[in-house]
C-alpha cells in the first residue's frame, strides 16, 4: 500500500504541458502492541505507528520505554506519533519537547482545541511536525493545518457513533486541504471496519491508521485458506507432494 501511487494530468493555463502529480499512500498501525508491530511490519509496508494516551495506557509501559522499543520493532525506520497531555498551549509545547527528547523525530499529536491550535502554531514556529488530533469535523481539521499541523487525524467512527458521517467528514476535510493547505495530509483514524478504511482511501484520503484487530481483518480471509488448501490437495492428489 505504501508504494500505491495516483496519477493523473492537468491542462496548464498557460501552455499545452501536462503535469503529473503523484500521492504516496502511508499505511500506519495505532497501537503500542511491540510485539505485534515487530509482526505486522514483516507484512505491511508500514509507515510507522501512532499512538495515544489511551493506547500507551492499556500497555502500562511509560512513553520512554515503548517509544523507543517500538522504533526498533520496525527497523530503526518508520515515523512515530505520540500525544501531549497537557491542556495549555505552553504545557503542550512543553510536553512536545519532552517527546522529541525520546524520539528526535517523533511527529507530535495535538488535540484541536483552542489552546491546541495556538500549540501547533507555536511548535511550527519551532520547527517541530505536529498532527491535529480529536478531529470531528472538516473545519476544525481545516484550522489544525492552517496553524501549522503536518498531519489531520479525523476520528471516522467515532463520528458515526455520534449521528454524524465519518466518511463524508473525511471527503469534506480532504478536498478543504487540497483547495487552502495542501502542505498537510488527512490521516483517518478510529476505524472499526476495513470497509471504513477502503472508504476513506476511495475518497481520496492519503493516510490511514488501521488497530491492530482491523489490520488482522483486512489479510483474514477464509476463503482465501480455502482456496490455498484446494490447490495442495489437487497437487499432492496428482503429484505425491505439496512442493514444486
Amino acid at each position: 500500500m505504501r508504494q500505491l501511487f495516483r496519477e493523473f494530468s492537468r491542462d496548464s493555463l498557460h501552455s499545452d504541458k501536462k503535469y503529473i502529480l503523484r500521492m504516496v499512500m502511508e499505511l500506519y498501525l495505532d497501537t503500542s502492541d511491540v510485539v505485534a508491530v515487530k509482526a505486522l511490519s514483516r507484512i505491511f509496508p508500514l509507515a510507522g505507528v501512532t499512538t495515544n494516551p489511551s493506547i500507551i495506557a492499556v500497555g502500562k509501559k511509560p512513553l520512554e520505554v515503548v517509544l523507543p522499543q517500538l522504533h526498533e520493532a520496525m527497523g530503526g525506520q518508520g515515523r512515530l506519533f505520540a500525544q501531549v497531555m497537557a491542556t495549555t498551549a505552553e504545557g503542550m509545547v512543553n510536553d512536545a519537547r519532552k517527546l522529541r527528547s525520546i524520539i528526535a523525530d517523533i511527529v507530535v499529536k495535538v488535540p484541536v482545541t483552542a489552546e491546541g491550535l495556538a500549540a501547533i502554531k507555536m511548535l511550527k514556529a519551532e520547527g517541530i511536525p505536529t498532527l491535529g488530533t480529536a478531529v470531528y469535523g472538516a473545519a476544525q481539521g481545516l484550522l489544525s493545518a492552517l496553524a501549522g499541523a503536518e498531519y489531520v487525524a479525523p476520528y471516522v467512527n467515532r463520528i458515526d457513533a455520534q449521528g454524524g458521517s465519518g466518511i463524508q467528514t473525511v471527503t469534506d476535510l480532504h478536498q478543504l486541504l487540497k483547495m487552502h493547505a495542501p502542505q498537510a495530509k488527512v490521516l483517518a483514524a478510529s476505524f472499526k471496519t476495513p470497509r471504513q478504511a477502503l472508504d476513506c482511501l476511495l475518497a481520496g484520503c492519503e493516510s490511514i491508521t488501521l488497530p491492530l484487530d482491523v489490520a488482522q481483518q483486512m489479510i483474514s480471509y477464509p476463503a482465501v485458506d480455502a482456496a490455498v488448501a484446494k490447490f495442495e490437495q489437487d497437487w499432492q492428489g496428482a503429484f505425491g507432494r505439496t512442493s514444486i
